[in-house]
């Protein structure tokens, strides 16, 4: 068993933030059937289909990723014949998922005003970079855009820098995130109420929910905590030091820690008593971490790991994605899963983080041709027969992949 398995979702994604989000619940055993406009398919899988080092069998490392575990049904929604069998499938879903811009699923009537009268315990939600209300709702956003107006790029890099984005496009990848967690709540909302609803998630939003205690702070005092590099703006030291080989991180948060490096480190200008707590080693911080780099730069960062990690003092060293991906920590968890391909062998991606204890189990499906579920998907839920779904085909109502 799964733990969603009970679940179909209809998957109306595309980019990153919504597919992200569906995956996360077709990972959790969720039937995730994406729709797709015939022909070419949805446009996240044109991204990097050209490149010899990130794309396989003609699909981008984006779509690799973000649609496995994935059925395709390739329908047209803009006809009258695609939007009624949409509803034949609406009405065995639970869940609609989508990141149109705004109005567009209005426009479409595939909204939750449509879609409620055919299904009633329908669940619908839109990732946009705004949301549905405000001066500003039909505005366009990606990542960039999320992260510089949620405020966290002005937190991000150092202080004498310019403010930088997340390495990692945490405005998308949070939009899908909360969406998922929105729509598990709709549906526990459900249980009880017995009724579907809508989830708004704005991408905006997401990010000043990051901002958090951060957040806060500021609210409370008018004051922002800035940008500080890697390092922190209460606790000392906590930052990356250069070691002979690469970069390592200490973060010392309790003044136990504190007791531990100067232990370890054997530094006599770091025994003041004034270091002994957090303000002072803050009213201190550039003289601390001077010598701290002193030090850490005469070994290797595997020397020091293993230094650290007798005294008890939170260490890591600064992986590249190799040393990430092959550490023994991460292979032990399966969060580097083979993922088969349709036409044979397999692609490595990121697992599933959620472990759970009674309903996990860690198996991946090839991501699809366009279309490649079509006809079984309208065969089971429309009751259509090889006539009238090859009728179909003929009118570009639907698409069939060859191999279907």
């Amino acid at each position: 068993m799964r733990a969603l398995e009970d679940l179909v979702i209809l998957d109306l994604t595309h980019m990153l933030a919504g597919p992200y989000g569906t995956m996360l619940l077709a990972d959790m055993g969720a039937r995730t059937i994406k729709i797709e406009p015939p022909g070419k398919g949805e446009g996240t899988r044109r991204l990097l289909e050209q490149s010899h080092n990130f794309s396989r069998e003609g699909m981008g490392a984006y779509f690799l990723t973000l649609c496995r575990n994935k059925e395709s049904v390739a329908l047209d929604l803009k006809s009258e014949e695609g939007l009624k069998l949409f509803y034949e499938l609406a009405k065995h879903a639970d869940i609609v998922m989508s990141n149109f811009g705004a109005g567009v699923t209005t426009r479409l009537k595939i909204d939750f005003a449509h879609l409620s009268k055919i299904n009633p315990r329908i669940i619908t939600c839109a990732i946009s970079g705004f949301g549905e209300t405000g001066p500003a709702p039909d505005r366009p956003a990606f990542d960039l855009v999320a992260q510089g107006m949620g405020g966290g790029m002005s937190l991000t890099g150092y202080a004498d820098g310019e403010p930088l984005r997340a390495g990692i496009p945490i405005g998308d990848l949070a939009g899908g995130l909360f969406g998922a967690l929105g729509v598990l709540s709709a549906v526990q909302a459900r249980h009880v109420t017995g009724r579907g609803q809508h989830v708004d998630i704005s991408m905006f939003d997401c990010q000043l929910s990051l901002l958090n205690y951060m957040a806060t702070m500021y609210l409370m005092s008018g004051t922002s905590p800035g940008r500080s590099g890697n390092g922190h703006f209460v606790h000392v030291p906590y930052n990356t030091f250069r070691t002979k080989t690469r970069y390592l991180i200490i973060a010392v948060i309790t003044d136990n820690f504190w007791v531990n490096l100067v232990e370890l480190l054997k530094d006599d200008e770091l025994r003041r008593e004034e270091f002994k707590t957090q303000p002072g080693r803050l009213a201190n911080k550039a003289f601390i971490e001077e010598r701290v780099q002193k030090a850490f730069e005469k070994e290797t960062c595997e020397h020091w790991l293993e230094a650290l990690a007798k005294y008890r003092i939170p260490a890591a060293p600064v992986n590249e994605l190799e040393h990430a991906f092959s550490d023994p920590q991460a292979l032990a968890r399966n969060m580097k899963v083979d993922v088969p391909l349709v036409g044979g062998g397999t692609v490595s991606e990121p697992g599933n983080p959620i472990k759970l204890s009674e309903t996990y189990q860690d198996t991946y499906t090839a991501p699809p041709l366009v279309g490649q579920d079509t006809a079984a998907v309208l065969r089971e839920f429309a009751k259509l027969d090889d006539a009238a779904l090859d009728d179909l085909k003929a009118r570009h109502i639907i698409g069939v992949a060859t191999s279907d």
